[in-house]
């Protein structure tokens, strides 16, 4: 029989005590509304849209996010060069403050400057536009994906490509064939993330890209002008369909991983 000493049931008590905490908040939201509401809120033109929205721009914005993450995370891990510590600053900046300030930040970035308008001059409009969504959703999920990334090729061991480099493979082809499988694991988890970050994205997209009613208007967005115009109920279903898109991303990255 197992001997519980008081750390470990400290332990153990912090964890129940905030498992329990989040379950009763969630299943609060879940509990609030009828099923037949939740139906009648889900099958609204609002909702579909707000819903077909989300999706879209999140899978776009995901795979941007991998796209640069997956080339940044290893820059970061394995190249020494001038300014290393200053580009991780500023690349986890994101991180630290609200998305609020990233909103405003990339709106003055985007609106009437030079990058602003030699954007524009190539049909790249971000501000109050769905190009505003992705764009919104891609700085504020690169951030974490590029930390997970790097994480997961510190703990690679070096050696490996070493001993594929002296077998002849170039750089490139050691980070494809080598580098890459062996970060299967991180790039799941990184990608889910990006995912879950993308869909969940408020303040920025709501500066950047204006969160007009029927327009730029994904779940959270569609969660906070209910709540607003006081329509509980098609904001508690927003919660209820961003809580599920969550569990389902969540569910979808434990299975793979169990099964990598």
């Amino acid at each position: 029989m197992r001997t519980v000493t008081p750390f470990k049931a400290g332990l153990l008590f912090c964890s129940f005590l905030i498992t329990i905490i989040l379950l009763a908040a969630i299943g609060s939201l879940l509990a609030v509304p009828t099923m037949e509401d939740v139906l009648t809120n889900i099958w609204s033109e609002e909702m579909q849209l707000s819903l077909k929205l989300s999706l879209l721009t999140g899978v776009i914005s995901t795979v941007l996010v991998m796209l640069f993450a997956l080339p940044i995370g290893y820059t970061l891990s394995r190249l020494d060069f001038w300014g290393k510590g200053l580009v991780k600053t500023i690349i986890d900046l994101p991180v630290a403050f609200p998305e609020l300030v990233l909103g405003l930040c990339l709106l003055l970035l985007f609106g009437r400057t030079p990058v602003g308008k030699a954007l524009s001059s190539l049909g790249l409009d971000f501000v109050f536009t769905k190009k505003g969504v992705v764009a919104a959703q891609f700085f504020t999920a690169l951030p974490y994906s590029i930390r997970i990334m790097k994480s997961t090729f510190d703990y690679i061991n070096p050696r490996m490509e070493f001993v594929s480099r002296s077998l002849g493979y170039s750089p490139f082809e050691t980070f494809l064939r080598v580098s890459m499988p062996l970060a299967g694991s991180g790039i799941l988890a990184s990608t889910v993330i990006a995912f879950a970050r993308c869909i969940g994205t408020f303040g920025t997209v709501l500066i950047l890209a204006g969160g007009s009613y029927m327009r730029t208007e994904t779940l959270p967005i569609t969660l906070y002008l209910n709540i607003s115009y006081g329509n509980m109920g098609m904001a508690l279903t927003s919660g209820i369909v961003l809580i599920a898109v969550s569990f389902l991303a969540i569910f979808i990255f434990e299975k793979s991983e169990a099964s990598l």
